[in-house]
């Protein structure tokens, strides 16, 4: 699955280029930079004791190159997850290519995918700890736009997360999927 995500990063990239290269030259500039947040749900689902649900929240900061293609950067907090055996809290920072199709004046869908570098403070069955790491990760959604430069969001992400608890056992890493499910705001300057 790690090599599939810089597939999607190279399509979006080159679909996003070819749109813009065959977009009509009286079109608007839609460049510039955004700032938006997101709200939503995560489900974590591991082979371990981490499987939990919980709330997630984001805060973005893009730069839209054209109408099709953005490079965004966001803070990210996944919040507590686990039981009262193995708990886990992360955080993170992302980057990510973001590939954005019109279909209206107020509709667009939208794919992204980058990197999630990722700091876990966890305890497992009384040992405590911190783990940081790097993840792969890709999302699609749809933008709703309320005014020229409010949208509205609803998106999907789903991220790689390992986490390695070496303090636990000498084969301590857990496997961990991020499924992020979240409604957000943008607003384009």
């Amino acid at each position: 699955m790690k090599f599939f995500i810089p597939v999607i990063a190279g399509s979006i990239a080159l679909a996003s280029y070819s749109a813009a290269v065959q977009a009509d030259s009286s079109t608007e500039n839609n460049s510039g930079f955004y700032v938006g947040g997101n709200y939503g749900y995560l489900k974590v689902e591991s082979d371990d004791e981490f499987d939990d649900s919980n709330n997630v929240s984001q805060g973005i900061l893009g730069y839209r190159l054209n109408s099709f293609l953005a490079l965004e950067g966001s803070y990210i907090n996944f919040g507590r997850y686990g039981n009262d055996l193995a708990n886990a809290e992360t955080t993170g920072y992302t980057a990510a290519v973001k590939g954005t199709i019109p279909l209206s004046q107020t509709l667009e869908v939208f794919a992204k995918a980058g990197q999630l570098w990722q700091e876990t403070d966890y305890n497992v069955a009384g040992f405590s700890g911190n783990s940081d790491d790097t993840s792969l990760f890709a999302g699609a959604g749809v933008n709703f736009k309320v005014t020229k430069n409010l949208l509205v969001n609803a998106q999907y992400t789903w991220y790689d997360v390992d986490l390695n608890a070496d303090n636990v056992s000498s084969d301590s890493e857990f496997e961990t999927d991020f499924n992020q499910a979240s409604v957000g705001a943008e607003y384009r300057f």
